[in-house]
């Protein structure tokens, strides 16, 4: 139960700071609001996984998880745990988020929640298509920086925080940047609209995103049995 508590707690705190510096930042309005949105996300993935990575992995991501469980890194039932708990710290961090906006309105300058949706102009397939290749660039990171033989040891968690700083500044200007299921599903349902609307998207997206990348790790990944035997 503490590693299910772990991610419950390090999902909120994703969710609380980095759509919280979305809606404080009133992210999308000019360059310097993505780069403090972009660098909320990635420097609150860094924190936690020194917080709490020595407990649950920090996963953090539904995304992850499943990458994870398809890489034969974790098993179905603490998967499935994983991604509940990480639903359910997203909503915590979420209703935080949405107490401060609403007991002080002139405090936030974007939207109440910082949800997720497809910006103007943005059509679903290239929002789809957005999630997808993010995602799966994102958990292959993941993936080969935590791999027990060839993974970056202790800057796996600077590794993964970095990259997801990288991913938002591509991505936040197409589909405000998700990469993960939890961070999209509590915001939407408290903002509505759009972003409940195109929810599917960004589930969809980064599930699929996940499974080409564990599919791509197998294959560059894995050691190789066949011609790479070391002299004697």
């Amino acid at each position: 139960m503490k590693k299910y508590l772990a991610e419950m707690f390090g999902t909120m705190v994703l969710v609380l700071m980095g759509c919280g510096a979305a809606v404080s930042l009133n992210c999308g309005g000019d360059t310097a609001s993505v780069v403090g949105t972009a660098m909320a996300f990635g420097l609150a993935v860094v924190a936690m996984a020194y917080a709490i990575g020595g407990i649950s992995g920090c996963h953090i991501n539904p995304a992850i998880t499943l990458g994870c469980w398809v890489s034969g890194r974790i098993n179905c039932k603490d998967a499935l745990c994983y991604m509940l708990f990480q639903v359910i710290g997203a909503f915590i961090g979420s209703a935080i988020l949405f107490a401060l906006v609403a007991t002080s309105p002139d405090a936030a300058l974007g939207t109440t929640t910082g949800a997720n949706a497809c910006q103007a102009n943005v059509s679903i397939a290239t929002g789809l298509i957005a999630e997808i290749v993010l995602t799966c660039i994102f958990v292959l990171v993941v993936l080969g920086a935590t791999d027990a033989n060839k993974g970056a040891g202790n800057f796996a968690g600077l590794a993964i925080g970095l990259s997801l700083i990288l991913i938002h500044f591509v991505g936040i200007h197409y589909t405000g940047t998700s990469v993960n299921p939890a961070r999209s599903i509590a915001p939407a349902v408290f903002e509505g609209g759009a972003a409940l609307q195109q929810l599917w998207i960004f589930i969809v997206g980064p599930f699929v995103g996940a499974l080409l990348a564990a599919g791509i790790w197998k294959l560059i990944g894995s050691e190789c049995k066949c011609c790479c035997k070391k002299e004697e």
